[in-house]
């Protein structure tokens, strides 16, 4: 078993503010959709359309992986390599859609993608804070997303 030191279990500190920081544009688009609801179509759409840009951002994660993380065989690499394209596959038609149903479609994308990273963290050596930064951040912007919705069919 490899022992990682506690520098290795926290996350840097630029990760945690740009990780954190990234979560800014879903919460205040969401409450945009309560505060401005003359203009909350608008701001469903721009939550959509962020959510979007980073369901595709995460995919390229595993891109990253497949080139440089150890512990990866061939077919490992070549599967994290064909998955970091699918995230950004799933967020194009988002892009074309109302917020709401954008975000239905979003929402089992970033959920696809949480179960990707733990499978990939099976195989490759990635940092012990990866995993949990990654469940928080996909929380927040899924309860983001499921409010969108929510938008869309209590306006319908």
């Amino acid at each position: 078993m490899q022992h990682l030191s506690s520098r290795e279990r926290t996350a840097p500190s630029t990760v945690v503010w740009l990780g954190y920081g990234g979560l800014a544009p879903f919460v205040a688009l969401t409450l945009m959709l309560v505060l401005d609801p003359q203009r909350a179509p608008m701001w469903s759409d721009a939550l959509a359309g962020y959510g979007a840009v980073i369901l595709s951002f995460v995919g390229a994660l595993h891109w990253g992986f497949a080139m440089t993380a150890a512990g990866l065989d061939g077919a490992q690499r070549t599967r994290a390599f064909v998955w970091s394209v699918v995230p950004a596959l799933m967020a194009w038609p988002a892009t074309v859609l109302p917020g709401p149903y954008a975000s239905a479609i979003l929402l089992p994308g970033f959920g696809l993608h949480l179960v990707e990273d733990h499978r990939q963290a099976g195989h490759a050596i990635l940092p012990a804070w990866y995993l949990p930064l990654r469940w928080r951040l996909t929380i927040v912007a899924g309860i983001c997303l499921v409010a969108n919705v929510w938008y869309g069919v209590a306006r319908a």
